[in-house]
């Protein structure tokens, strides 16, 4: 029975590696209690895709900030009312975040590195959102 269930544990995580892997989708839990992080980041298709617990003003300037930050040029910020996009090149690679109100106080920001996407490289950017937006409390 042991040697079963422990066929059954090797048998999902080999799966769960080779969805990971596949880059197609991934969540990735966030620790409770991150910088204004609803809980979790969802990446599909290239694009890492989180909420933020703060208002739409709030993220858009700690996005302004985290490009400054990142020493970003080509800077092409697109604001519209209840949403808005920056192109932007960082360290020689295209940027593209989406900025969009969902609620009052909920705002998602959806970050893709690069034509394909960069899984590692949109979450350093989210983690140096969430550090910016902490700031402005």
């Amino acid at each position: 029975m042991l040697k079963f269930r422990m066929g059954i544990v090797l048998l999902f995580g080999i799966l769960a590696m080779a969805a990971l892997s596949s880059g197609c989708w991934m969540m990735v839990p966030v620790a409770a209690g991150g910088a204004g992080v609803s809980g979790t980041y969802v990446y599909i298709n290239g694009e890492m895709t989180t909420d933020y617990n703060a208002s739409i003003d709030k993220v858009w300037a700690a996005a302004e900030k985290t490009i400054a930050d990142m020493q970003g040029t080509d800077v092409e910020p697109v604001r519209e009312i209840a949403q808005g996009t920056i192109n932007v090149v960082i360290n020689d690679e295209k940027v593209l975040i989406k900025i969009r109100y969902k609620e009052k106080n909920l705002t998602t920001v959806a970050i893709r590195v690069g034509l394909f996407g960069n899984k590692l490289s949109s979450k350093m950017l989210h983690d140096k959102l969430s550090e910016n937006l902490a700031k402005k409390k």
